[in-house]
């Protein structure tokens, strides 16, 4: 099989690149073993939120204190598998050096701005060229809550950066948060309302609708898994899968969490790890909040989507193939149910996922080291789905050459080379 460009993994980023990349009327093959969209993927388990404000890294200065309680606490928010401890400590240690300094917060936060600024538009009009409109409102705003105004002192710290790199919002008491959401717990009575961020009615159907779109503008699909590349004088000249080869002369690498062994085969080695993730979802018309809110003190977010209401969150770092922890998963139950009191959470749906993460919680974007005409875009953590839009475009300029819309060179891969030399 032969084509221009091949780009491996169907999630949100690998769904975006293909778009733009058909829309310039290349021939594109995309390569992935499973189903866009698909219930195992982590573009479909997601929170939903297209949060461009979600600037501020996992890690920050002083979180280093915390690591005893993740290791002694498996169903705490973040948990440490004891056994696999000895295999992610080194992604631990970079995770806690990449934010130990105030500096170092501000300097991610200002990238990661850069590509999410204005987020929630990008979606809306790729979703509007692909007729998926429905699935996307980027004028929701999205809201945050505390239990009270001393509650939101203890995360001061990452809004004081927010505010600094442009992002805008609106403080709210107890009266217009119960007004706004009343299906909410009275619980909450302090927050902040930031009205230029969206969300996504139905991640998993608008990353198979995109994926759909790309094939009707000529995009061919490969149900197989990508194992390798070949490469004459440094180039690129095909990506070798467990069904063949596709010869092409460009490949995005948009493989998630699986995504380190290509890069690693493309010259750069990626300290990249799969941040667990759980959610429940009640389906059906049931109640639960209209505005889409992340609840400060339990570190999780409730989002009403079209096939019900969502609840979303917990980190657990156990690897890929640990099978999951479901109590992770009653523990999300019991926080809807105390956080949307009306609703009856008993028959929720329980999913586990893989979010990619690097430990400066920056995604790697940008050519590959060692094969020219390889892109790495991948490794996105909690902002996978907002970051889609422009990642997609990104990937899509590098992969045929033009100037990139903003200055990649923050993401990267070889920025973890520099640092173990330091």
């Amino acid at each position: 099989m032969k084509a221009d460009v091949a780009v491996i993994g169907a999630g949100a980023i690998g769904a975006q690149t293909a778009v733009q990349l058909v829309e310039r009327g290349l021939d594109v093959v995309l390569i992935e073993p499973g189903t866009a969209g698909a219930d195992h993927a982590a573009s479909y388990g997601n929170a939903a939120w297209l949060s461009s404000h979600s600037v501020i890294p996992p890690a920050t200065p002083g979180v280093w204190k915390q690591v005893p309680g993740w290791i002694a606490d498996p169903l705490g928010p973040l948990a440490v598998r004891p056994l696999y401890l000895p295999r992610s400590a080194g992604w631990l240690w970079r995770y806690l050096a990449s934010a130990s300094t105030t500096a170092k917060v501000a300097a991610i936060a200002r990238n990661l701005r850069a590509l999410l600024i204005d987020a929630p538009r990008l979606h809306a009009e790729v979703a509007e060229r692909a007729g998926l409109s429905h699935l996307i409102n980027a004028t929701s705003g999205l809201m945050h809550v505390w239990r009270d105004r001393d509650a939101f002192e203890g995360d001061a710290f990452g809004w004081k950066i927010r505010r600094e790199v442009g992002v805008e919002w609106r403080e709210l008491d107890g009266e217009e948060i119960a007004a706004m959401q009343p299906e909410l717990s009275r619980d909450y009575r302090f927050g902040l309302f930031v009205p230029e961020a969206g969300h996504c009615r139905n991640p998993g159907a608008y990353v198979a609708g995109l994926v759909n779109h790309a094939e009707r503008k000529g995009l061919r699909r490969i149900e197989a898994r990508a194992l390798g590349f070949t490469q004459s004088g440094g180039r690129l000249t095909g990506v070798l899968t467990s069904d063949g080869t596709v010869a092409c002369g460009a490949a995005v690498i948009a493989a998630g969490a699986r995504s380190r062994p290509l890069a690693a085969l493309a010259g750069d080695k990626v300290p990249l790890e799969s941040e667990r993730g759980y959610h429940v979802t009640v389906e059906g018309d049931v109640p639960g909040p209209e505005i889409p809110v992340m609840v400060g003190d339990r570190k999780v977010i409730v989002t009403r989507l079209a096939q019900g209401v969502r609840c979303a969150g917990q980190v657990e770092i156990g690897g890929l193939e640990a099978a999951p922890d479901w109590r992770r998963a009653e523990i999300l139950r019991r926080h809807l149910a105390e956080i949307v009191p009306s609703l009856d959470t008993m028959k929720a749906k329980v999913w586990m996922g893989h979010r990619p993460s690097t430990p400066d919680g920056m995604p790697v974007i940008g050519a590959a080291s060692g094969i020219g005409g390889v892109v790495h875009a991948f490794g996105h953590g909690h902002v996978g789905l907002v970051g889609s839009a422009r990642t997609g475009r990104l990937a899509a300029q590098l992969a045929t050459g033009e100037a990139p819309e903003i200055d990649v060179s923050p993401f990267s891969a070889r920025r973890f080379s520099r640092r173990a030399a330091a």
